[in-house]
């Protein structure tokens, strides 16, 4: 059984801003500006999950010269839990598009199948053997390879990073963290010539199970809705979706 929806739900919210931490972190009457010198859309843009009191137009007009200060455009993340509640509506007038909506899904760590795949290894901390396969694997670049060891290095829940080998071959890797319950999962992916094979399956079981033995009952993940193998993978692994979210991002 879940917890109480409309809190486990804001609750995961918070996990993530944690759990996928910024380089910095600005907070303007109730809205978290997060800044990760662009690397991704979750570290770069606007949580505005708390309440909000002041002019709302002004205080756009205040983010948007913060975020052209650093050199990054603005983006906002718009949740189910948003203040004001228009907000989506007046950043639509305002001529900010909507990008990649965005799935939350949650399962129990109840009744997890057993993993088949034995040739894992977990790691406790970030690495450079696990970045440099992330980022070989992700096709990720030095520099926001750079970045991502700093981000990485703000997380201060238990943290699992795990990878999946094949002949002695990383081809798969990911990150789990945990807390309050629960374990959030992240960066998921397998090399291009692995796919198809059921190795997520593995990977994920695998996290999940480790998870649990730190203590989860749940877990809890985002994926782009228009990514069709990867509803299908979190379908079978028995994921549901509990809310949606969206970016509004300035042209």
């Amino acid at each position: 059984m879940f917890p109480a929806a409309a809190s486990s739900h804001k609750m995961i919210e918070e996990l993530s801003l944690g759990h996928w931490p910024s380089l910095s972190t600005l907070f303007v009457d109730g809205w978290v500006l997060r800044f990760a010198d662009g690397c991704t859309k979750r570290a770069n843009s606007i949580q505005p999950i708390y309440t909000s009191t002041l002019d709302i137009h002004e205080k756009i007009k205040t983010c948007e010269q913060l975020y052209e200060r650093n050199g990054l455009p603005t983006v906002f993340k718009i949740t189910p839990f948003i203040h004001p509640e228009n907000l989506d509506n007046i950043l639509d007038e305002k001529g900010y598009s909507l990008l990649d909506r965005t799935s939350i899904q949650t399962r129990s760590l109840d009744g997890l199948k057993t993993p088949q795949h034995s040739d894992v290894r977990i790691d406790t901390y970030s690495t450079n053997s696990w970045l440099n396969s992330f980022c070989r694997i992700n096709s990720v670049d030095e520099k926001k390879g750079s970045t991502m060891t700093r981000m990485l290095s703000n997380i201060r829940t238990t943290t699992g990073y795990i990878s999946l080998l094949v002949n002695d071959q990383v081809v798969a890797c990911g990150l789990g963290v945990v807390e309050r319950g629960y374990i959030g999962l992240y960066d998921i992916v397998t090399d291009k010539q692995h796919r198809n094979q059921g190795l997520a399956e593995q990977l994920i079981l695998h996290l999940l199970h480790w998870g649990k033995a730190q203590g989860a009952e749940f877990s809890y993940l985002a994926v782009v809705v228009n990514n069709a193998p990867a509803w299908r993978l979190y379908e079978k692994l028995g994921y549901e979706e509990i809310y949606r979210y969206w970016y509004r991002v300035k042209k």
